[in-house]
């Protein structure tokens, strides 16, 4: 009999080797406007672009972003990549829709940032896609510039904010 005890003592603690570590999420995010200076300065230019998509001013946008910085688009299993300078050319003001983000987390380390919140894309008054919006940006001359956004796309499950 003690000959099985050691055995199993010593298997004993091998269940809770085998849970896994769960990765750390984002702290909660916070309602909008956001009450934190530096948090606000990097909304600044995510906030300028909604607003020159709503209006369809391709210049107003571009001058949010680095020309070379990419947008991606994630959504029905495909993946669409362009340049700033790309995704601008089907900016006008006939194509103009208005984008919202609500509870963005926004992490910042120095002259970067990273903005992830829900989304939402209203054309003419209704609700066309939502997903998700991630904005990486750069501090350059004490300016908050986006070097990226990716972000996914869907038809279904979209509530209003």
């Amino acid at each position: 009999m003690r000959h099985l005890l050691l055995p199993l003592a010593l298997l004993a603690p091998l269940p809770a080797l085998a849970q896994t570590t769960t990765t750390q999420r984002l702290p909660p995010a916070n309602p909008l406007p956001y009450e934190d200076a530096e948090a606000a300065a990097v909304l600044a230019p995510i906030n300028a672009i909604f607003a020159a998509l709503e209006t369809g001013d391709k210049a107003a946008l571009l001058a949010q972003v680095y020309p070379d910085g990419r947008v991606t688009a994630v959504g029905d299993g495909k993946v669409r990549q362009f340049s700033f300078t790309q995704f601008a050319e089907g900016v006008r003001p006939e194509r103009a829709f208005k984008e919202r983000i609500w509870n963005p987390a926004i992490e910042v380390d120095g002259d970067i940032a990273m903005v992830w919140a829900p989304y939402d894309v209203h054309v003419a008054g209704k609700i066309a896609n939502c997903g998700i919006d991630h904005f990486d940006l750069i501090r350059e001359g004490g300016s908050w510039k986006i070097m990226n956004v990716t972000f996914s796309s869907r038809t279904t499950g979209c509530t209003a904010q």
